[in-house]
């Protein structure tokens, strides 16, 4: 299935981007994925940007609340009580960056981060429910926390929201976990190693699309930078990791 109308506690239902040069940012995302920006035009919502494919809402894109802040992606796990989530959360040895809000009649949300340092979101549908076409070219497909303490992030995640967990070999004794919702694969843990000791602890955001190696190129062409080349992983498709013109990174995976 990819259209959603809802989305069950604990699934990555939203992603946006924060960017310093936000009409910068659109504009890359709008060639790159083909979407359609529309912003929010009322002074209080902060120049909050909509993208949308075919119709559907998937993305955002917003300036930074303060000065000096990079751009990056943010993802956001659904909650049906963000107050109660907040405080597993804390419970769990996580902390809050932001406390709960209310957004128009759109949700309510808070921003947290985990034991390891890895920082996230959490939604609670309003009229927004999170992204509207989902697993389609253009569109979000993964989310993974990535982390050097996977042990102390599977504890957490599990606390918070009661995920079961399944584990594969990566090879050279790597372990990935992929949390589940009841019998749904939801997301991921994946351990940074010590080559990627420059890569923070985060949730990265994958997007699905056609051509991995055409999105790279593209990527390339509009400014981006092909931070990790395109490899094939088996089973589940051609993939690569981008960086786009401001700064904000982000993930292309194109199905076998």
């Amino acid at each position: 299935m990819s259209e959603f109308t809802e989305y069950a506690p604990g699934t990555p239902c939203w992603v946006d981007v924060t960017s310093p040069e936000l009409d910068r940012t659109l504009s890359f995302y709008s060639d790159l994925f083909g979407w359609e920006a529309e912003q929010d035009p009322r002074p209080e919502a902060g120049g909050y940007t909509m993208f949308s494919k075919d119709g559907k809402v998937v993305a955002a894109g917003s300036p930074p609340q303060q000065e000096g802040m990079p751009s990056f992606w943010t993802t956001y796990l659904a909650s049906d009580d963000v107050d109660a989530t907040a405080g597993k959360i804390r419970e769990a040895g996580g902390s809050l960056i932001m406390e709960p809000l209310d957004v128009f009649d759109a949700g309510r949300m808070t921003v947290a981060q985990d034991p390891t340092g890895a920082s996230f979101g959490i939604w609670q549908a309003g009229e927004h429910h999170g992204a509207q076409l989902a697993n389609e070219p253009g569109s979000l497909a993964w989310n993974e926390c990535q982390t050097r303490d996977p042990e102390a992030a599977e504890a957490f995640y599990r606390a918070v929201f009661g995920y079961g967990v399944d584990t594969a070999p990566m090879g050279e004794g790597a372990i990935y976990r992929v949390l589940k919702v009841g019998d749904k694969s939801v997301a991921g843990i994946f351990e940074l190693n010590e080559e990627m000791d420059e890569v923070p602890a985060n949730w990265a955001t994958v997007f699905s699309v056609a051509d991995a190696d055409a999105a790279a190129a593209r990527t390339e062409e509009l400014g981006g930078t092909v931070i990790v080349q395109l490899i094939d992983i088996p089973e589940v498709g051609r993939f690569a990791t981008l960086q786009d013109p401001v700064g904000a990174v982000f993930q292309v995976l194109a199905n076998p």
